[in-house]
């Protein structure tokens, strides 16, 4: 004798997962309108050029889920690629993403030896695309030796790649950065056979400008911060002076497409005096 009632359940069963699948449908529809419609009105003479990106969340969105530190930076690290062809569709020139600090070189052995593999995978993997100059920034000497000679060979094998310039910042401290580019500064005065007066009374904005991570590069225009999190914490320090600011609540594996440009959107209406 058939079961009606288990062919009644199972018909239920089926409609149900029809209707989740059509919301699924809608809802995807509609983020894609919304996406358009966003880039539809960004006023394409007032994009940024340089965006600068602190990374932040990845350990706490893992959390949330019960899964490891390396879970989360896994899944940061498989965020950056979708990240750069949202900056690519924009016409973004440089952007800089700010993977490990000087500040997180002193975590937990296990925790950084993993964080330091993860970023290696990502970086070779960004490189191995052939679409964007890898750039690391940091005092790679504070790295492992394996980590910074992957980042200098990447930075070798992408330089001449006509794409968007990614400057990856690892081992990096903005207050660091600043001390190496003043030794740099001094020792170039010293190798020129210069005095310590002549150096000092000769030294300006410019001239420090010059021996930066980034040097020749344009100072950020948008630093974008993820995870709720309302601070620099030392992100390009010095070229951020006349940077916009903008803080997202979503922790940086979760950051949409649809957030970015609601970043990009904030940063267009804004006035930008530059302090005059």
């Amino acid at each position: 004798m058939k079961n009606y009632g288990d062919t009644r359940a199972s018909l239920a069963s089926t409609n149900l997962g029809r209707m989740g699948r059509l919301r699924t449908l809608v809802g995807d529809i509609a983020y894609d309108l919304y996406g358009h419609r966003l880039t539809s009105s960004l006023p394409q003479d007032q994009l940024p050029a340089h965006v600068g990106v602190i990374l932040d969340g990845n350990r706490r969105w893992a959390a949330e889920l019960g899964s490891s530190s390396a879970y989360g930076h896994r899944a940061g690290g498989e965020k950056i690629t979708e990240f750069l062809g949202w900056c690519e569709e924009l016409g973004v020139e440089v952007v800089t993403l700010w993977l490990l600090s000087t500040d997180n070189l002193l975590r937990e052995p296990t925790e950084l030896d993993a964080l330091l593999e993860i970023i290696e995978d990502t970086v070779t993997s960004l490189g191995s695309t052939g679409r964007w100059q890898i750039h690391p920034v940091g005092a790679l000497e504070l790295l492992p030796e394996k980590t910074a000679d992957l980042l200098n060979k990447t930075k070798v094998a992408t330089e001449n790649v006509p794409g968007l310039l990614v400057n990856v910042a690892i081992g990096y401290g903005g207050r660091q950065e600043v001390v190496d580019a003043v030794r740099s500064l001094l020792l170039d005065g010293s190798t020129a056979g210069k005095s310590l007066t002549e150096i000092a009374s000769e030294i300006n904005i410019e001239q420090i400008a010059s021996h930066l991570y980034t040097k020749g590069q344009p100072d950020p225009d948008l630093v974008i911060r993820t995870s709720g999190e309302q601070r620099l914490s030392g992100f390009l320090l010095w070229q951020s002076a006349h940077s916009e600011f903008y803080f997202c609540e979503a922790y940086w594996p979760n950051f949409r497409k649809i957030d970015f440009l609601r970043a990009v959107r904030s940063y267009t209406a804004r006035n930008r005096r530059f302090g005059i």
